[in-house]
Protein backbone atom coordinates (compact mmCIF):
# COMPACT_ATOMS: atom_id res chain seq x y z
CA UNK A 1 0.00 0.00 0.00
CA UNK A 2 2.80 2.42 0.81
CA UNK A 3 4.52 1.94 -2.54
CA UNK A 4 1.32 2.58 -4.49
CA UNK A 5 0.59 5.69 -2.44
CA UNK A 6 4.10 7.03 -3.04
CA UNK A 7 3.81 6.37 -6.80
CA UNK A 8 0.47 8.18 -6.89
CA UNK A 9 1.97 11.13 -5.01
CA UNK A 10 4.79 11.31 -7.56
CA UNK A 11 2.28 11.24 -10.43
CA UNK A 12 0.37 14.11 -8.86
CA UNK A 13 3.61 16.05 -8.37
CA UNK A 14 4.52 15.57 -12.06
CA UNK A 15 1.03 16.62 -13.14
CA UNK A 16 1.28 19.81 -11.09
CA UNK A 17 4.43 20.78 -12.99
CA UNK A 18 2.37 20.93 -16.19
CA UNK A 19 -0.62 22.62 -14.52
CA UNK A 20 -0.92 26.38 -14.69
CA UNK A 21 -3.52 27.87 -12.39
CA UNK A 22 -4.48 30.96 -10.43
CA UNK A 23 -6.81 31.39 -7.48
CA UNK A 24 -8.93 34.31 -6.36
CA UNK A 25 -10.11 34.00 -2.76
CA UNK A 26 -12.83 35.94 -0.94
CA UNK A 27 -13.94 37.96 -3.95
CA UNK A 28 -16.83 40.17 -2.74
CA UNK A 29 -19.27 39.11 -5.46
CA UNK A 30 -22.00 36.53 -5.17
CA UNK A 31 -21.06 33.15 -6.64
CA UNK A 32 -24.13 33.18 -8.87
CA UNK A 33 -23.05 36.40 -10.60
CA UNK A 34 -19.48 35.17 -10.96
CA UNK A 35 -20.62 31.85 -12.47
CA UNK A 36 -22.41 33.72 -15.27
CA UNK A 37 -19.06 35.05 -16.50
CA UNK A 38 -17.14 31.84 -15.71
CA UNK A 39 -19.50 29.83 -17.92
CA UNK A 40 -18.78 32.15 -20.86
CA UNK A 41 -15.01 31.54 -20.83
CA UNK A 42 -14.90 27.84 -19.84
CA UNK A 43 -13.20 25.84 -22.60
CA UNK A 44 -12.29 28.90 -24.70
CA UNK A 45 -8.84 29.74 -26.01
CA UNK A 46 -6.99 32.30 -23.90
CA UNK A 47 -7.10 35.19 -26.39
CA UNK A 48 -10.82 34.71 -27.05
CA UNK A 49 -11.52 34.46 -23.31
CA UNK A 50 -9.62 37.71 -22.69
CA UNK A 51 -11.70 39.46 -25.37
CA UNK A 52 -14.95 38.14 -23.89
CA UNK A 53 -13.98 39.39 -20.44
CA UNK A 54 -12.60 42.73 -21.65
CA UNK A 55 -15.74 43.73 -23.55
CA UNK A 56 -18.28 42.51 -21.02
CA UNK A 57 -20.05 45.14 -18.95
CA UNK A 58 -20.34 43.03 -15.80
CA UNK A 59 -18.19 43.86 -12.77
CA UNK A 60 -17.18 40.23 -12.23
CA UNK A 61 -15.60 40.15 -15.69
CA UNK A 62 -12.90 42.62 -14.56
CA UNK A 63 -11.88 40.35 -11.69
CA UNK A 64 -11.86 37.25 -13.92
CA UNK A 65 -9.78 39.11 -16.50
CA UNK A 66 -7.04 39.87 -13.94
CA UNK A 67 -7.24 36.25 -12.73
CA UNK A 68 -6.76 34.95 -16.28
CA UNK A 69 -3.81 37.31 -16.80
CA UNK A 70 -2.31 35.98 -13.57
CA UNK A 71 -2.68 32.37 -14.76
CA UNK A 72 -0.99 33.33 -18.05
CA UNK A 73 1.86 34.93 -16.10
CA UNK A 74 2.19 31.71 -14.07
CA UNK A 75 2.43 29.76 -17.35
CA UNK A 76 5.13 32.14 -18.61
CA UNK A 77 7.11 31.74 -15.38
CA UNK A 78 7.26 27.96 -15.90
CA UNK A 79 7.87 28.17 -19.69
CA UNK A 80 10.26 31.07 -20.16
CA UNK A 81 11.55 29.85 -23.52
CA UNK A 82 8.13 29.18 -25.14
CA UNK A 83 5.99 31.85 -26.79
CA UNK A 84 2.38 32.40 -25.83
CA UNK A 85 1.08 32.25 -29.42
CA UNK A 86 2.59 28.82 -30.10
CA UNK A 87 1.40 27.32 -26.80
CA UNK A 88 -2.29 27.12 -27.80
CA UNK A 89 -3.49 27.67 -24.21
CA UNK A 90 -7.14 27.33 -23.27
CA UNK A 91 -9.24 27.62 -20.11
CA UNK A 92 -9.28 23.97 -19.04
CA UNK A 93 -11.22 24.40 -15.82
CA UNK A 94 -12.81 27.30 -14.00
CA UNK A 95 -14.54 26.66 -10.71
CA UNK A 96 -16.53 29.14 -8.60
CA UNK A 97 -17.15 28.10 -4.99
CA UNK A 98 -18.94 29.96 -2.25
CA UNK A 99 -16.74 31.85 0.17
CA UNK A 100 -17.36 33.44 3.54
CA UNK A 101 -20.62 35.22 4.15
CA UNK A 102 -20.97 38.49 6.04
CA UNK A 103 -24.26 38.52 7.91
CA UNK A 104 -25.94 41.84 8.64
CA UNK A 105 -29.32 42.81 10.05
CA UNK A 106 -31.63 45.29 8.38
CA UNK A 107 -34.58 46.83 10.23
CA UNK A 108 -37.97 45.62 9.05
CA UNK A 109 -41.50 46.84 9.84
CA UNK A 110 -43.13 46.24 13.23
CA UNK A 111 -39.87 45.87 15.14
CA UNK A 112 -38.63 42.86 13.22
CA UNK A 113 -35.26 42.42 11.48
CA UNK A 114 -34.29 40.83 8.18
CA UNK A 115 -30.96 39.12 7.73
CA UNK A 116 -28.80 40.36 4.86
CA UNK A 117 -26.19 37.89 3.57
CA UNK A 118 -23.26 39.53 1.76
CA UNK A 119 -21.80 36.65 -0.20
CA UNK A 120 -18.26 36.14 -1.47
CA UNK A 121 -16.66 33.47 -3.62
CA UNK A 122 -13.46 31.61 -4.44
CA UNK A 123 -12.49 31.19 -8.10
CA UNK A 124 -9.96 28.62 -9.34
CA UNK A 125 -8.82 28.91 -12.95
CA UNK A 126 -6.73 26.17 -14.61
CA UNK A 127 -5.08 26.60 -18.00
CA UNK A 128 -4.37 23.70 -20.33
CA UNK A 129 -2.13 23.44 -23.37
CA UNK A 130 -2.96 21.45 -26.48
CA UNK A 131 -0.13 19.00 -27.03
CA UNK A 132 -1.00 18.05 -30.65
CA UNK A 133 1.81 20.25 -31.98
CA UNK A 134 4.45 18.23 -30.12
CA UNK A 135 3.06 14.79 -31.03
CA UNK A 136 3.14 15.43 -34.82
Amino acid sequence: MGVRKRERAEQIKEAKKTMYFAKLNNCPTSPRKMRLMADLVRGEKVDKALNILKFSSKESSRRLETLLLSAIANWQAKNEDASLEDADLFVKEIRVDGGTMLKRLRPAPQGRAHRIRKRSNHVTLVLGANDNTQSN
